[in-house]
Protein backbone atom coordinates (compact mmCIF):
# COMPACT_ATOMS: atom_id res chain seq x y z
CA UNK A 1 0.00 0.00 0.00
CA UNK A 2 1.61 3.14 -1.15
CA UNK A 3 1.76 6.09 1.53
CA UNK A 4 -1.28 7.70 -0.15
CA UNK A 5 -3.12 5.22 0.45
CA UNK A 6 -2.03 4.71 3.66
CA UNK A 7 -3.47 7.77 4.54
CA UNK A 8 -6.69 8.30 2.97
CA UNK A 9 -7.51 5.05 4.92
CA UNK A 10 -6.17 5.88 8.37
CA UNK A 11 -8.20 9.04 8.07
CA UNK A 12 -11.29 7.10 7.22
CA UNK A 13 -10.65 4.91 10.19
CA UNK A 14 -10.21 7.88 12.65
CA UNK A 15 -14.31 8.47 13.05
CA UNK A 16 -14.98 5.37 13.63
CA UNK A 17 -11.76 4.82 16.30
CA UNK A 18 -13.07 7.84 18.13
CA UNK A 19 -16.35 6.98 18.25
CA UNK A 20 -15.49 3.67 20.14
CA UNK A 21 -13.28 5.64 22.44
CA UNK A 22 -16.12 7.41 23.22
CA UNK A 23 -18.14 5.17 24.10
CA UNK A 24 -15.26 2.59 25.87
CA UNK A 25 -14.74 5.75 27.95
CA UNK A 26 -18.63 5.90 29.03
CA UNK A 27 -19.59 3.83 31.44
CA UNK A 28 -21.40 6.59 32.62
CA UNK A 29 -23.81 6.34 29.67
CA UNK A 30 -24.50 3.12 30.22
CA UNK A 31 -25.41 2.92 33.82
CA UNK A 32 -28.14 5.73 32.86
CA UNK A 33 -29.46 3.56 30.08
CA UNK A 34 -29.96 0.53 32.51
CA UNK A 35 -31.61 2.98 35.33
CA UNK A 36 -33.94 3.44 32.58
CA UNK A 37 -35.30 -0.07 31.99
CA UNK A 38 -35.65 0.08 35.70
CA UNK A 39 -38.96 -1.76 37.60
CA UNK A 40 -38.93 1.13 39.96
CA UNK A 41 -39.72 3.40 37.13
CA UNK A 42 -43.12 4.04 36.16
CA UNK A 43 -45.22 4.05 32.70
CA UNK A 44 -45.42 7.83 32.86
CA UNK A 45 -41.97 8.28 33.25
CA UNK A 46 -40.58 5.86 30.90
CA UNK A 47 -42.94 7.52 28.00
CA UNK A 48 -41.15 10.80 28.71
CA UNK A 49 -37.72 9.24 27.82
CA UNK A 50 -38.23 10.06 24.31
CA UNK A 51 -39.18 13.81 24.91
CA UNK A 52 -36.51 14.06 27.67
CA UNK A 53 -33.51 12.48 26.10
CA UNK A 54 -31.69 11.67 29.24
CA UNK A 55 -28.54 9.99 28.18
CA UNK A 56 -27.75 12.69 25.19
CA UNK A 57 -28.34 15.59 27.85
CA UNK A 58 -26.31 14.06 30.24
CA UNK A 59 -23.74 13.13 27.85
CA UNK A 60 -24.22 16.48 26.54
CA UNK A 61 -23.06 18.07 30.06
CA UNK A 62 -20.29 15.28 30.16
CA UNK A 63 -21.30 13.67 33.03
CA UNK A 64 -18.96 11.02 34.90
CA UNK A 65 -19.59 8.64 37.25
CA UNK A 66 -16.45 9.94 39.44
CA UNK A 67 -18.18 13.16 39.76
CA UNK A 68 -19.85 14.65 42.68
CA UNK A 69 -23.26 15.97 41.32
CA UNK A 70 -25.74 17.94 42.65
CA UNK A 71 -29.34 17.80 41.62
CA UNK A 72 -31.55 21.06 42.32
CA UNK A 73 -35.48 20.44 42.83
CA UNK A 74 -35.50 16.86 41.72
CA UNK A 75 -39.71 17.23 42.04
CA UNK A 76 -40.87 13.83 41.57
CA UNK A 77 -37.21 11.77 40.69
CA UNK A 78 -37.43 11.81 37.41
CA UNK A 79 -33.61 12.43 37.00
CA UNK A 80 -33.24 11.21 40.61
CA UNK A 81 -34.25 7.48 39.34
CA UNK A 82 -31.39 7.77 37.05
CA UNK A 83 -28.84 9.65 38.57
CA UNK A 84 -28.84 8.10 41.64
CA UNK A 85 -27.54 4.13 40.43
CA UNK A 86 -25.20 6.16 37.59
CA UNK A 87 -23.49 7.11 40.05
CA UNK A 88 -23.43 5.01 42.96
CA UNK A 89 -19.95 3.16 42.64
CA UNK A 90 -17.53 5.85 42.32
CA UNK A 91 -19.15 9.21 42.42
CA UNK A 92 -21.17 11.33 44.77
CA UNK A 93 -24.83 12.62 44.41
CA UNK A 94 -26.86 15.22 46.35
CA UNK A 95 -30.23 16.21 45.70
CA UNK A 96 -31.58 19.31 47.41
CA UNK A 97 -33.83 22.41 47.89
CA UNK A 98 -37.63 20.67 47.98
CA UNK A 99 -36.12 17.52 48.07
CA UNK A 100 -37.47 15.79 51.18
CA UNK A 101 -40.10 14.31 49.72
CA UNK A 102 -37.70 12.11 47.24
CA UNK A 103 -36.22 10.85 49.79
CA UNK A 104 -39.13 9.96 51.82
CA UNK A 105 -41.15 8.42 48.24
CA UNK A 106 -41.39 5.18 48.40
CA UNK A 107 -39.74 4.16 45.34
CA UNK A 108 -36.45 5.53 46.90
CA UNK A 109 -35.11 2.69 49.04
CA UNK A 110 -35.60 0.58 45.83
CA UNK A 111 -33.46 2.63 43.93
CA UNK A 112 -29.73 1.89 44.46
CA UNK A 113 -28.03 5.27 46.64
CA UNK A 114 -25.44 4.47 48.32
CA UNK A 115 -23.92 7.53 47.94
CA UNK A 116 -26.76 9.73 47.63
CA UNK A 117 -27.48 12.51 50.16
CA UNK A 118 -30.13 15.03 50.96
CA UNK A 119 -29.07 18.86 51.20
CA UNK A 120 -31.56 21.48 52.88
CA UNK A 121 -30.27 24.48 53.42
CA UNK A 122 -31.41 27.22 55.53
CA UNK A 123 -33.75 28.90 53.01
CA UNK A 124 -36.11 32.37 52.97
CA UNK A 125 -38.53 31.81 50.75
CA UNK A 126 -40.58 34.51 50.10
CA UNK A 127 -44.07 34.55 47.51
CA UNK A 128 -43.85 37.05 44.48
CA UNK A 129 -47.64 37.98 44.46
CA UNK A 130 -46.79 39.57 41.65
CA UNK A 131 -45.74 37.37 39.45
CA UNK A 132 -46.74 34.19 40.92
CA UNK A 133 -43.03 33.20 41.48
CA UNK A 134 -40.99 33.50 44.66
CA UNK A 135 -37.97 34.40 45.12
CA UNK A 136 -34.82 33.26 47.65
CA UNK A 137 -32.81 35.23 50.01
CA UNK A 138 -29.07 34.26 49.37
CA UNK A 139 -27.82 31.02 50.63
CA UNK A 140 -25.12 28.21 50.54
CA UNK A 141 -25.40 24.44 49.90
CA UNK A 142 -22.77 23.72 52.74
CA UNK A 143 -20.79 21.71 50.06
CA UNK A 144 -17.88 22.31 48.10
CA UNK A 145 -15.85 21.46 44.94
CA UNK A 146 -18.83 19.48 43.36
CA UNK A 147 -18.11 18.55 39.89
CA UNK A 148 -21.70 19.48 38.62
CA UNK A 149 -24.82 21.25 39.40
CA UNK A 150 -27.85 20.15 37.37
CA UNK A 151 -31.50 22.30 37.22
CA UNK A 152 -34.24 20.69 35.08
CA UNK A 153 -36.94 23.39 34.19
CA UNK A 154 -36.91 25.26 38.11
CA UNK A 155 -35.53 28.21 37.33
CA UNK A 156 -38.60 29.20 35.33
CA UNK A 157 -40.62 29.02 39.12
CA UNK A 158 -38.26 31.75 40.66
CA UNK A 159 -38.18 35.38 40.36
CA UNK A 160 -35.04 37.11 39.72
CA UNK A 161 -33.95 37.64 43.21
CA UNK A 162 -34.62 33.76 43.59
CA UNK A 163 -32.82 32.99 40.62
CA UNK A 164 -29.55 34.68 41.40
CA UNK A 165 -29.51 33.21 44.78
CA UNK A 166 -29.87 29.83 43.10
CA UNK A 167 -27.12 30.96 40.60
CA UNK A 168 -24.84 32.02 43.22
CA UNK A 169 -25.14 29.24 45.45
CA UNK A 170 -24.40 27.02 42.58
CA UNK A 171 -21.22 28.82 41.79
CA UNK A 172 -20.31 28.42 44.86
CA UNK A 173 -20.47 24.93 45.40
CA UNK A 174 -19.04 24.04 42.87
CA UNK A 175 -15.15 23.45 42.03
CA UNK A 176 -12.71 25.64 39.28
CA UNK A 177 -13.71 24.11 35.91
CA UNK A 178 -17.24 22.73 37.69
CA UNK A 179 -20.05 23.13 35.33
CA UNK A 180 -23.64 23.93 35.46
CA UNK A 181 -26.07 22.39 33.67
CA UNK A 182 -29.55 24.22 32.92
CA UNK A 183 -32.52 22.89 31.20
CA UNK A 184 -35.63 25.07 30.83
CA UNK A 185 -39.01 26.25 29.01
CA UNK A 186 -38.26 29.24 26.09
CA UNK A 187 -40.21 32.29 26.38
CA UNK A 188 -39.41 34.44 22.95
CA UNK A 189 -36.98 36.67 23.85
CA UNK A 190 -38.29 40.07 25.29
CA UNK A 191 -41.49 39.05 25.10
CA UNK A 192 -43.34 41.07 27.74
CA UNK A 193 -44.98 38.96 31.10
CA UNK A 194 -48.58 37.32 30.66
CA UNK A 195 -50.42 34.78 32.49
CA UNK A 196 -49.47 32.16 29.70
CA UNK A 197 -45.67 32.98 29.40
CA UNK A 198 -45.36 33.06 32.76
CA UNK A 199 -43.19 29.31 33.46
CA UNK A 200 -41.49 30.42 30.53
CA UNK A 201 -37.86 32.07 30.62
CA UNK A 202 -35.98 34.05 28.00
CA UNK A 203 -33.02 32.12 27.20
CA UNK A 204 -30.98 35.38 26.50
CA UNK A 205 -31.60 36.45 30.00
CA UNK A 206 -30.66 33.64 31.66
CA UNK A 207 -27.34 33.68 30.35
CA UNK A 208 -26.58 37.60 31.07
CA UNK A 209 -28.30 36.18 34.69
CA UNK A 210 -26.08 33.23 35.06
CA UNK A 211 -22.91 34.87 33.63
CA UNK A 212 -23.33 37.49 35.94
CA UNK A 213 -23.08 35.07 38.81
CA UNK A 214 -19.73 34.49 37.53
CA UNK A 215 -20.00 31.83 35.47
CA UNK A 216 -18.53 31.29 31.37
CA UNK A 217 -21.29 30.46 29.27
CA UNK A 218 -19.65 27.50 27.19
CA UNK A 219 -21.83 25.86 25.15
CA UNK A 220 -25.63 25.05 23.76
CA UNK A 221 -27.85 21.94 22.67
CA UNK A 222 -30.98 21.45 20.64
CA UNK A 223 -31.71 18.44 21.58
CA UNK A 224 -34.51 19.99 22.95
CA UNK A 225 -35.78 22.36 20.17
CA UNK A 226 -39.17 21.77 19.31
CA UNK A 227 -39.82 23.97 15.75
CA UNK A 228 -44.06 23.40 16.49
CA UNK A 229 -43.67 24.74 20.21
CA UNK A 230 -45.09 28.53 19.05
CA UNK A 231 -43.78 30.06 23.01
CA UNK A 232 -47.22 31.28 23.32
CA UNK A 233 -48.96 29.09 25.96
CA UNK A 234 -48.64 27.99 29.19
CA UNK A 235 -46.09 24.68 29.20
CA UNK A 236 -49.25 22.74 31.18
CA UNK A 237 -51.51 23.11 28.58
CA UNK A 238 -53.12 19.81 26.96
CA UNK A 239 -51.90 20.93 23.74
CA UNK A 240 -48.38 21.91 24.60
CA UNK A 241 -47.25 19.94 27.91
CA UNK A 242 -44.60 17.58 27.10
CA UNK A 243 -43.54 19.51 23.87
CA UNK A 244 -42.23 22.52 24.65
CA UNK A 245 -39.48 24.08 23.29
CA UNK A 246 -36.37 23.96 26.23
CA UNK A 247 -33.16 25.46 25.61
CA UNK A 248 -30.51 23.14 26.72
CA UNK A 249 -27.29 25.21 28.58
CA UNK A 250 -23.80 24.73 29.56
CA UNK A 251 -21.98 27.13 31.97
CA UNK A 252 -18.16 26.50 33.31
CA UNK A 253 -16.94 28.09 36.37
CA UNK A 254 -13.85 29.86 35.66
CA UNK A 255 -10.42 28.83 37.35
CA UNK A 256 -9.37 25.33 36.50
CA UNK A 257 -6.04 24.98 35.46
Amino acid sequence: MNKLMLSVTLLMALPVLAQQETEQERPFLESVRAAMASEVRTEAERERDANRMPVETLDFFGLDDSMTVIELIPGGGWYTKLLAPALRNEGQFYVSIAAGGVAESEWFGEVPHDRVEVLEPELEIIPDEDSGLVAIKPFDFGVENVDAVLTFRNLHNLNEEGRDSMNRAAFAALKPGGIYGVVDHTRRHMQPDDPENRRRVDPVLMIREIQAAGFEFEDYSDLHYRLDDELRYEVGRKTVTGNTDRFTFLFRKPGAD
